[in-house]
């Protein structure tokens, strides 16, 4: 038979479940799959790799992403393909790509309009057909974000909504899953999401589950409310009959480290009832998103223009209900754990990478005037990682069974548009960080649990058919690396810097690194 590569001597890693040990074997690849596995020595290929001493395993599944945008952007992801990821999941958090029209549209402009992106859409069918245009380095999966939905039916009021705005959300939820979105995600704490009672999270999240889809939230609260969080997503996956995801779980604040042995019994106890429940996370103690993540939910009413006014003219009420949800903010230590990671006008570039507490007192403003100044100058697009977690918890969440890991970033290059600003090092460094600093050097799992629930796990909860899994067969969706040398260099200084350890990585049988070096390849599929 003819092969176009033939990966000898190495140890392959299966993915198939947690207990999979690595195990001496060739692997072919013939066009986009894997044609044979074992000892292949009577073989001859068109390309023969030597990955004598190196793990073997299939390409890893990023289960929380957010490159919707991104990959229109800069097709190349060289951030993901340099950690092994061969495979996202989009549109977490309640924000996809799709539905995407009216109010949902106009709250992405300016975020289009800094990526250079010209096309505009509304319907999942017709991002694909963009994106495959485009063309694009990995496989592409995404969900159905509640924010678009809601959004496209009934913008960002915070008001109850009508049988004809729940039936247009209704409809807007079966075009993308028969489009094939793999579930519906919600972001709970970002408008429109955190208007949404949970009898709306139900209503969608049954006609998710006659899909055979998934349902993932960013819950209400990963703070001073997460145990009613916890339970609420417990009540929506029971009354819905859906299989629940909580993306990236965290106990967020001093004062919240030590909920979360409640959290894995409260999991553990819906799991013995029948409720599927599953949760990724990322391998860093610092959170990334808006930096107005910190003001108050009704700041946030009508959208981002109404946003901007009251915070030029509501300040007193802003820092007072600030003060109220978060007392520590009346610290100049609650301030020093912020840091400013993104700002999209020039002149603000120097703030990137410097705390709030230390750019304010530069600026000789308070940290509250800082804030709101900061955020009507850039028309709210200033991110920023918050430095409020633990990281014991962080490893007891790592070695839960059902844990995946996901980076919660897009896929970013190491040049051109998408290499701005100071991003979290997550979005390149967070595969490799879990197989060498958790996985060798402290030991929290195998490398075989550590791979079944970057591959196998993932494949199976989100319906990704034919991959995850080193099988004779399937797609091959490859990753090749040095177990002694695998880790992350990407810090929260210098977070554009390749891994080390990630030596090769097929999508579809197309080699995309090799020799650790981008191909510049873009063999990506929408799966």
């Amino acid at each position: 038979m003819g092969i176009d590569y033939l990966l000898r001597g190495g140890f392959v890693i299966d993915g198939v479940s947690g207990g999979s040990v690595p195990v001496r074997a060739d692997v072919a690849v013939q066009g986009d799959r894997i044609t044979a596995i074992g000892d292949l020595s009577d073989i001859d290929a068109e390309k023969t790799i030597d990955v004598d001493g190196l793990y073997v395993c299939p390409g890893f599944i990023d289960v929380h992403s957010h490159s919707d945008f991104m990959l229109l952007a800069d097709g190349r992801a060289e951030g993901k393909i340099c950690q092994g990821i061969t495979t996202e999941i989009n549109g977490n958090c309640g924000l996809s790509a799709a539905p995407l029209y009216g109010a949902a549209l106009e709250q992405r402009e300016k975020e289009l309009d800094e990526l250079d992106i010209k096309d505009r859409w509304s319907t999942f069918a017709e991002y694909f057909a963009l994106l495959e245009k485009r063309r694009f380095a990995l496989n592409f999966s995404t969900l159905a974000g509640h924010g678009n939905l809601r959004a496209c039916a009934a913008g960002y009021s915070d008001r109850p909504l009508s049988k004809a705005h729940t039936e247009n959300m209704i409809t807007l939820l079966s075009d993308a899953m028969r489009a094939g979105a793999k579930g519906l995600s919600t972001g709970l704490v970002y408008p429109p999401g955190l208007y949404a009672g949970t009898g709306e999270i139900i209503r969608l999240a049954s006609e998710t589950s006659r899909y055979g889809g998934v349902y993932t939230t960013h819950m209400r609260s990963e703070g001073d409310h997460l145990l009613e969080s916890v339970e609420e997503v417990m009540e929506i996956a029971a009354r819905s009959k859906i299989h629940a995801h909580i993306s990236h779980l965290k106990t967020s604040g001093e004062a919240n480290w030590g909920k979360i042995d409640r959290v894995f019994r409260m999991i553990d106890e819906a799991r013995a009832d029948g409720v599927t429940v599953t949760c990724d996370r990322y391998p860093y103690i610092a959170s990334c998103t808006g930096l107005d993540a910190v003001l108050p939910p009704w700041a946030f009413e009508g959208g981002n223009k109404r946003e901007i006014e009251r915070l030029k003219s509501e300040r007193e009420r802003l820092q007072k209900d600030i003060l109220s949800e978060h007392p520590e903010a009346s610290s100049v230590s609650f301030w020093k754990s912020i840091v400013i990671s993104s700002l999209s006008t020039g002149e603000n570039q120097w703030m990137q990478g410097r705390n709030m507490a230390e750019t304010a007192a530069a600026l000789g403003k308070s940290p509250f005037e800082f804030l709101f100044d900061i955020l009507v100058e850039e028309e709210l697009n200033v991110g920023a990682i918050f430095f409020f977690m633990n990281e014991e918890n962080l490893k007891s969440i790592l070695r839960q069974p059902y844990t995946m890991t996901g980076t919660d970033s897009a896929a970013r290059s190491f040049s051109g548009v998408t290499a701005r600003g100071r991003p979290h090092p997550r979005g390149f460094g967070s595969f490799p960080r879990i197989l060498g600093r958790y996985a060798r050097e402290q030991g929290l799992m195998t490398p075989g649990e550590a791979v079944y629930k970057m591959c196998g796990l993932p494949a199976k909860i989100f319906r990704i058919r034919e991959r995850g899994i080193l099988r004779e067969g399937f797609f091959a969706d490859i990753t090749v690396f040095d177990p002694a040398k695998v880790n992350d260099t990407a810090d929260y200084d210098n977070p554009f810097q390749k891994p080390e350890g990630i030596y090769h990585v097929f999508v579809n049988g197309t080699p995309v690194l090799l020799e650790g070096e981008t191909t510049g390849a873009m063999p990506g599929r929408i799966v």
